[in-house]
Parts: structure tokens; sequence; C-alpha cells
């Protein structure tokens, strides 16, 4: 039994004990995983969830679904086992991105593209490989919140591990600066170019290359739709141990190139677990192949774990990845999210189709809860013990309970569709952060002292590893609101032991920053690496590291 002890005034919850065959992503009329309520709800913990049944691999499954608001008061426990408004750029001798450090002028030693080297990657990649299409490009330069734009000519699509390495030696050999790019989704500018890097998009690498029902392993290429993957296991009667918002749309790739995190951290842990290896190619276009299928192998350097989370700067993750998938066996938490009430009214205010649950009574959080078992007495002993002891304590103040998968979805589609309300809303400073859980809100609550009327605050995010998204909403981008958040909130982090990024990455906004986060002499070591894999620098420029270092 795991104990979390929280500080909080309020919350809402779902709890439900369930297999795939309830969950949000399986709506044939989604669009990228983010469904609409079609069907009402049952308040109230006093009824019984209802039981649903199915067999998959001559097993079984007892599913119940769960949907709770409560409220905390005082302290508390549980038991264990992110289109929006372009914002204006300054332009002096640099550009400005949206954040007080991210200011940075082109690497004068970077080539700028010709014909020839057009013409060369036509003669490897096929005329249908080499993108110069003003309408692609124009959206390939475009992060997916419209704040940070770059000035690409190429976008290169390679099909294969070889091709890649014939990309990055020829980029290397001629000085050209590269950046790596999936589903360009990333929320830090890390995923498009900051001036006229080629930008190698890895979508046509998207091939599962095997996968292994003893062991659980399967193998696919980089540029694989995580939605994708979750289906195919699915079906297969596993679970992908990853799962986020942007799961219709993501490439594994670029998830683990981010470490990325998500909705399932708290059941299955973080990419450095779930990955077994990695084939990776560095910026002289040398092939790494680290897809052993062993679980234990201390030979020597683990490296996959240096280009985990390395963002693209290291090396572009290629043809092959190795992830362990999860078999759905086991009564265990895997979802534990929470969100404010600004967040619930952004979404009720902005989504169309996006009903609130429980009767319109204000509540200060919201909690939603995901449980996966295959046990049903064990299961229902579980779920009706932790309810009957949070009624009993009053710490439920009010509660829904999802009859069905529709009903299912439409409780994660408001917990979903918070990035989506927060651009629709204007203007945003996202920060992704970590911080203890008991510390968690108390930034959003300084945050609101500081800024007053200025702006709409709003905090939610993954309370079972505290990682908290702490959103500033305002009608348009100002620096006079943004002189107030930064360094303010990179400071407030920093002095409470936290965090600066917990799992969007550093990318070009926080890479001036990485010292809230890192001792000097760990970046400094980090820098030898890069230098070390990519002695021109020529691998996602600009990001990650701080200019005074990788310039």
């Amino acid at each position: 039994m795991e104990r979390l002890r929280l500080r909080a005034t309020g919350s809402f919850f779902r709890y439900c004990s369930n297999r795939s065959l309830f969950d949000r992503r399986l709506n044939i009329n989604s669009v990228n995983s983010i469904h609409n309520s079609t069907s009402g709800y049952a308040h109230g913990f006093g009824k019984n969830c209802r039981d649903f049944h199915f067999f998959s691999d001559n097993h079984k499954w007892n599913v119940q679904t769960c949907f709770g608001f409560v409220r905390y008061q005082g302290e508390t426990f549980r038991d264990s086992t992110e289109k929006g408004l372009l914002e204006k750029t300054r332009r002096f001798q640099y550009r400005g991105f949206g954040s007080l450090a991210a200011k940075v002028q082109r690497n004068p030693s970077f080539s700028t593209l010709n014909s020839d080297d057009i013409s060369y990657f036509k003669e490897i990649l096929g005329e249908k490989g080499v993108i110069e299409d003003e309408e692609w490009l124009a959206t390939a330069n475009t992060d997916w919140m419209h704040k940070y734009k770059g000035s690409s000519k190429l976008l290169l699509q390679p099909r294969s591990t070889e091709e890649v390495s014939q990309i990055l030696k020829y980029c290397n050999s001629r000085c050209l600066a590269v950046v790596p790019q999936g589903g360009n989704t990333g929320l830090v500018g890390g995923s498009v170019p900051v001036f006229d890097e080629v930008i190698v998009n890895m979508s046509l690498m998207n091939n599962i290359i095997s996968f292994d029902k003893v062991s659980g392993i399967l193998v696919c290429e980089g540029g694989c739709i995580l939605e994708n993957l979750i289906t195919f296991l699915d079906n297969q009667g596993f679970i992908m141990p990853l799962d986020l918002g942007a799961k219709g749309s993501c490439q594994i790739g670029g998830n683990v190139s981010t470490n990325a995190g998500g909705l399932r951290l708290v059941r299955y842990g973080s990419l450095h677990g779930n990955v077994l290896g990695l084939e990776v190619v560095l910026a002289d276009g040398n092939v790494i192949d680290m897809l052993g299928t062993l679980r234990k192998d201390n030979t020597g350097y683990d490296l996959k774990h240096l280009f985990i989370g390395s963002e693209g700067s290291l090396g572009i993750v290629s043809k092959k990845l190795l992830m362990e998938a999860k078999r759905k066996l086991g009564e265990i938490l895997s979802a534990f999210e929470f969100l404010d009430s600004k967040s619930l009214d952004l979404v009720l205010n902005h989504l169309d189709g996006v009903r609130n649950p429980l009767p319109p009574t204000l509540h200060k959080f919201y909690i939603l809860i995901e449980t996966t078992g295959s046990d049903e007495p064990y299961d229902r002993q579980k779920l009706e013990g932790f309810l009957l002891h949070a009624m009993e304590a009053g710490l439920i103040s009010d509660g829904a309970l999802a009859q069905d998968i529709n009903q299912a979805s439409s409780f994660w589609r408001i917990r979903e569709g918070i990035p989506e309300a927060l651009m629709k809303a204007g203007a945003v400073y996202k920060y992704d952060l970590s911080l203890p859980v008991e510390k968690m809100y108390d930034l959003v609550e300084e945050m609101r002292t500081r800024l007053s009327d200025s702006a709409n605050v709003v905090g939610y995010g993954h309370l079972g590893d505290g990682n908290l998204h702490l959103n500033i909403s305002t009608a348009q981008y100002d620096d006079g609101i943004l002189t107030q958040i930064e360094p303010f909130v990179y400071e407030w982090t920093s002095k409470h032991r936290g965090s600066i990024s917990a799992e969007h990455g550093l990318g070009l906004m926080k890479a001036n920053e990485i010292f809230y986060s890192k001792p000097t002499a760990t970046v400094s070591l980090m820098a030898s690496i890069k230098k070390m894999l990519d002695p021109k620098g020529i691998l996602n420029p600009y990001k990650v590291l701080p200019h005074s270092l990788s310039s």
C-alpha cells in the first residue's frame, strides 16, 4: 500500500476498475481520441458499479467503472498499488519566442541549403521524399500552439534507417543543421526549426516489426503513431504502458526522445523503465543498435538511457523501438488526475458537447481516477472499501459512476480537453512542472495573487506523480504579464526542489533555464556528451542545452 498525504480543501475523481473494452480511446467516432458525452450519468456512490464481462485469451475479464467528485478536508491519503493566437515575436538581432530565455542568434557555422543539397536528397529519397511545398512547410515549421515558427525550406521523409543514416551523414559533412520531427505535438518548441534547419520527418517509418505474446515485447519503427500501437496491443490482449492526450498524432520515437510521461505513469512508470532497447542514428550517420531483447544485461553502460529524453539532440530514434508491453493483469491504480474548478469551467465554456457529470455545485478540485483489474471480487472489494472509507470520512462531496464506454469516455473528455479549451480561450503561457505533491497547488495560488485580475490561472495535472500543468490564460500575449511570470515560476520551482520540466522537455523555451533544475557540473557533463556524439552540433540546435554551452 502506498500512502499519499495531501493538503487540499476539495477534489474530484473517477475510480474505475476496467479493461480496454471501456477505454476512452476505442470510440470509432472520436477525433484524435477526444470524445463527447452521449448519455447520462449515475450520481452518487450509493449505487453499485455496473458490471461488464468479456473474454480474451481464455480469460474472463470483469469490468467495473465508477466516477466520482470528492472533497478533501485536511490531510488525506490514497491507497496505492495540455489553435491559439500567434504570439507576436520581437525582431531585433534575435528572435523572441514567448519566453524571456528563448532569444537566440543563428549559429554562423551552419551552412545554408543549396540546389546541390536538394539534388542529393532526391537521389536517396526520391522526389516524393523531398518536400519543398510552401503550404506543407508552413505547417511543419509551426508548432501545435502556433507559438514557435521556423523558416525551413526543406522537409525530408525517410522510409528506413539506412535513409536516415545517409541524410545525417551528408548533413554532418555539409554542416547543415537538422531538426528531427515526429507528430509535432510538443509544447516547448522542440520539434520545429528555430531558423532554417532541415526537417527530418519520421512519419513514413511507421511499421510494427514484431510482437511476441509470450514476452510482451513489441518492436516497431519510430514513426508509429502512439494510438495505433495502443489499439494494436489492445487487440492482442495487452496494454501499452504509455497513454497521452495527443496519442492520435504523436509518434513513439518522439515520445521516447522526450521521455513522455502521460496518463499511466503512476501505474507503469516512465519510458526509462519500459523501453528495453533502441536503434539510434547519430549525427555522423552511424547506426547504434541497442535492440537487445534481454531483460537482464549488465555488460557495461546502458546507453539507451542517453537517448531517452534527449529531445533529438543526440540522435534520431529510427527503424526499431523495443518496448515492453504490460499484460492487462492485476488490480492496480493506472491514472490519478486532478483539475481545479477553473479548468472545469474552461472546458464547459469552450468545448462543444461537454457536460458536467454532476449537478452545478462548485467544487474547488476534481480528481479522475482509473484502475485496471482482472479479479472481480478483489477489484470490487478494493473499490467499495475505498469509497466507503471516503464517504465515512466526509471526503466525498458528490460523485458520478460511468455506466458504459460512452460515459467513461466523456469523463476523460473533461480532463483531456483542457489544453484545447485553453487555446480557444486566447493566449496561454504553459508550464510543465514537477513538485512535491503537498506543494503542487501552492504555486497556482501564489501566481493568482501575483497576477491578480490580469490573467486566469489554471492548475491541473498528474497528481499521482506530482506533475503540475500550470497554465496562465490571457486575452493576448503581453510582455508585461510574461515578466510577472518568468523567472518567478522557475525560481519558485527551484526553491521547492522541483523540476522546471516534468514531461514536456526543455526544447527552445526552457534551454537557458536548465540551471534551475540541474547543477552546473551536471549541465557541463551533458554538454560534453553532446559534443562527443554531435561534434558539429547539427542535431536539433538551440534546444535542451543552454546557449552559452551549445553555441
